[in-house]
């Protein structure tokens, strides 16, 4: 049956959801499941636990896959008011339109095995993520009288690792080197193997109990393609966990790796989330860069251009971005193809465009240039990690909030530790106005910290949120750990000011303004807000009452 509401189309035979203009809304598997059963259940409550156990039966996930799927229902929809998804506080969800069916007559094309769609340019003004194609699911459906049977067409993770079909990871007991490294070792096992469960193209085993080892694992567990295995001990003040993936059919460590989280600075329960999230976050890396095949890789140069030009990316410097843009440029003319180059290059764009290390003119020829450069990657590695993270960075920076959220959950479906676009899932949410939500997203990215790197971004976007929500008070501290660990950021520097002002603490607030004006002169209150296209009315309204009290701790009018 095709199912019509709000102007739009759901085909359960092709998995497919239309738009009002007859655009295809590609969604995760999951996503799409949950869609169905909404659509299929209009004006009645349905419990979270009846959604989980519709779309993961047989699989303990947590309550963010489902919040996840909702998100990008809702983005997808574009139904940020939330009248057509509605939470019932303490019951479940609502799915409040009503829906038309149509019997389907004729028999969809079913594409060829592991064949994958090719990715069209779309113009700028819808901005839906394109390239999008990977495993489809359909829900069992008990309202229509039809059970709609799951349908996996297989990643291409390469010839000789996968086939036609999600690859299989039993997840070992993590092992403790001493006493008191085993309660913490089993909460870090089940935090991730949670969190490679929502991995949409692999596939989460539980060993059979007793399985002490690889080679035990293998022989009981014959359906696992992969084993992981970890050690978690201590080393002073910090915990290592060491982990390897080792290839079931030949026993061959095919991936290992160290992660280590200081003891002391949090509290246990953030020691084993950060611990979890950094052997998971590396893994998934490395999955996902397993899976990319027909792309041309860099080679040593390149490599060296793109590391070295990364790392100066979360610099503040003009000199070194402008460093870095030349070596990347010439990087790019001697491999024209190289998705790595091109999205190294896009984030050093996205990145003096935001500082406003471009003049207006080049400005917009960088973006220009940024958005066929994205286009590029994107039919080259669709599913790639690096690539959906910048095309969710550059939707956001070029103000498609909503689009963003869906490239963004993309990226997270992946990899669900990724910090970078967890922070900009909540740059969105802030600009849509759900400043709740955005607070939650920068939250859940500093409780994961990877890539560490950035944690910088999320902190000051957790300030920045709070600010707007006037709760000055709870945003310095954001602020302050944002500016230990980049202190040359202008921007920064303004909020905390203004933080400070709000807090009724002037004089830091006007010394704090004073660096910020020595780091970005010229900055006045005219230029200093950010672009309004696209921006809720409630981000509207709150936005300029941080800038007066930027304006009140020193920051010139005009």
């Amino acid at each position: 049956m095709l199912l019509r509401f709000a102007g739009f189309e759901l085909d359960p035979r092709r998995a497919e959801l239309r738009g009002p203009g007859g655009e295809a809304i590609k969604l995760r598997p999951k996503t799409f499941d949950i869609l169905a059963l909404f659509a299929a259940n209009p004006g009645r409550v349905l419990s979270k636990q009846e959604l989980m156990e519709a779309v993961w039966p047989n699989v303990h996930v947590g309550d963010d896959s489902l919040f996840q799927c909702i998100r990008e229902i809702r983005a997808a929809l574009g139904d940020e008011d939330r009248t057509i998804v509605k939470l019932v506080s303490g019951r479940g969800y609502l799915f409040d339109a009503e829906v038309s069916t149509e019997a389907l007559d004729t028999p969809p094309q079913i594409p060829p095995t592991g064949a994958a769609a090719a990715p069209a340019a779309v113009p700028a003004k819808n901005w839906r993520p394109f390239g999008l194609s990977g495993p489809t699911a359909l829900a069992a459906v008990a309202v229509l009288g039809a059970v709609f049977g799951l349908a996996i067409a297989a990643p291409m993770f390469g010839p000789d690792l996968f086939k036609q079909r999600p690859p299989a990871i039993a997840v070992m007991p993590v092992t403790g080197a001493d006493a008191d490294a085993g309660p913490a070792a089993a909460a870090v096992t089940v935090r991730l193997a949670d969190g490679l469960a929502k991995i949409e193209n692999i596939r989460v085993v539980t060993p059979e109990v007793g399985s002490a080892s690889p080679q035990a694992a293998s022989a009981r567990a014959p359906q696992a393609d992969f084993i992981l295995s970890s050690e978690l001990q201590k080393i002073g003040p910090s915990w290592e966990l060491r982990a390897r993936l080792t290839r079931t059919a030949t026993q061959e460590v095919i991936w290992s790796a160290p992660v280590s989280v200081a003891i002391g600075e949090t509290d246990l329960d953030l020691q084993q989330s950060r611990l979890a999230a950094g052997l998971g976050h590396l893994l998934a890396l490395r999955l996902n860069e397993l899976a990319q095949a027909g792309a041309p890789t860099a080679d040593g140069a390149a490599k060296v251009a793109v590391e070295q030009a990364t790392a100066q990316i979360n610099q503040t410097s003009k000199e070194r971005f402008a460093t870095a843009q030349t070596m990347l440029e010439k990087s790019l003319g001697d491999h024209p193809g190289n998705v790595d180059i091109q999205v190294a290059l896009v984030a050093l764009q996205l990145r003096g465009i935001q500082m406003v290390w471009y003049s207006p003119a080049d400005a917009a020829a960088a973006e220009t240039k940024a958005k066929s450069m994205l286009e590029r990657a994107l039919g080259a590695k669709p599913d790639s990690i690096p690539v959906l993270e910048a095309y969710c960075r550059f939707l956001n920076a070029t103000n498609y909030f909503t689009e963003s959220l869906v490239a963004c959950a993309r990226a997270l479906s992946f990899d669900p530790w990724n910090g970078l676009a967890l922070y900009h899932v909540g740059l969105a949410q802030l600009q849509l106005g759900r400043f709740e939500d955005a607070v939650a997203a920068f939250k859940q990215a500093d409780r994961f910290d990877t890539p560490q790197v950035s944690r910088w971004a999320w902190l000051v976007g957790a300030g920045w949120t709070y600010l707007l929500m006037g709760r000055a008070e709870e945003a310095v501290p954001w602020l302050q750990r944002s500016l230990a660990i980049t202190p040359g950021t202008g921007r920064t520097h303004m909020l905390l000011a203004a933080a400070y002002q709000r807090s009724g603490r002037p004089d830091e607030a006007k010394a704090v303004l004073a660096k910020a004006l020595e780091l970005r002169p010229g900055t006045t209150a005219l230029n200093v807000a950010p672009p309004t296209k696209n921006a809720s009315p409630v981000f509207l309204e709150a936005s300029p009452r941080v800038i007066q009290a930027m304006v009140d701790a020193g920051l010139p009018e005009r």
